[in-house]
């Protein structure tokens, strides 16, 4: 069982806005940080965005399009991404994981979704 379900994936033309979901499918322990990720064709999965206790972390790359944010239900997370362009184009994962003391104890994954952002 995926420990992590992603929703909200698909494609869209460049300008356009997408909103990803992930939502716990029951059975993780303990969290404190979930996040999204994004791995494009030959490039290495790389953060987008995390939350940590209502503090939020961006990369530069979404900084002023993207906000993460947590819904009402135990261990879920939002991705909205606005004014998406070409190179936002990747498959998107969630993660879900503790830290102490700056230092991931252990991590959940889902399984991706596709965002395609055309020209």
């Amino acid at each position: 069982q995926v420990p992590l379900v992603e929703s909200g994936g698909g494609s869209v033309q460049s300008g356009g806005s997408l909103r990803l979901s992930c939502a716990d499918s029951g059975g993780l322990f303990t969290i404190n940080t979930m996040a999204w990720y994004r791995q494009a064709p030959g490039k290495r999965r790389e953060l987008v965005a995390s939350i940590t206790n209502g503090r939020t972390n961006y990369a530069a790359s979404g900084k002023g399009r993207f906000t993460i944010s947590t819904g009402n239900a135990r261990n879920t997370v939002h991705l909205q991404m606005d004014f998406l362009k070409p190179e936002d184009s990747a498959i998107y994962y969630c993660q879900a994981a503790y830290y102490k003391r700056e230092s991931r104890q252990y991590e959940y994954w889902g399984q991706g979704t596709q965002v395609t952002v055309s020209s």
